[in-house]
């Protein structure tokens, strides 16, 4: 399946959480589902970060989409800070469309306005995280960055990929592999 001198495994479909030692403060105390890992590179979204005062019905009259009735005071997602003004829903497979990738059997991401569109007709995926930016490492970055100790990596679930409760998805990851942020370390090989 992969190519060259890559070791690392693909952690395409699982969440990125960043070690208390992250120094990066846009990636302090995020939690990231890796929508595609190969030996090219990476690309994710967080999904426990909003942006500031900006939300589905604003965003929709922004781009002249007619806000449906049900439309409520979403939240939009910062995705990271590589293209900030680039759009993306990560959204459960049940809407899938020829531009859509399909990355788990659960989930899938789609970048194009015609699922906003959908959205807002009330036609569009059971949950979703809509994002401005994404996250991207080049060939090799991640991997360096997970052996440095910079993120533990968590098997994803639809509550922390979609639920509401912000605020604590990077405790409740960490949690899911019996971990205590109080306990953690920044330096490799200790706890």
């Amino acid at each position: 399946m992969y190519e060259g001198d890559w070791n690392g495994g693909d952690l395409t479909g699982s969440l990125l959480v960043a070690m208390p030692s992250m120094t990066d403060e846009r990636f302090e105390r995020t939690v990231i589902f890796v929508c595609a890992h190969s030996e090219d590179g990476a690309m994710g979204l967080v999904v426990n970060k909003l942006m500031d005062d900006l939300t589905l019905p604003a965003l929709l009259r922004q781009l002249k989409i007619e806000p449906g009735a049900a439309q409520d005071d979403e939240p939009i997602h910062y995705g990271g800070p590589v293209e900030s003004s680039r759009g993306f829903v990560l959204h459960t497979a049940d809407y899938v469309q020829e531009s859509t990738m399909v990355i788990t059997d659960n989930v899938a991401l789609t970048a194009t306005i015609e699922v906003l569109r959908a959205i807002a007709r009330g036609e569009g995926p059971a949950r979703k995280v809509m994002a401005l930016g994404y996250a991207g490492w080049s060939a090799g970055q991640l991997d360096s960055e997970i052996q440095a100790n910079g993120w533990l990596s968590v098997p994803a679930d639809e509550e922390l990929l979609f639920g509401a409760d912000h605020a604590h998805k990077w405790e409740r990851a960490l949690a899911k592999l019996g971990v205590t942020p109080a306990l953690l370390s920044g330096e490799a090989g200790h706890a």
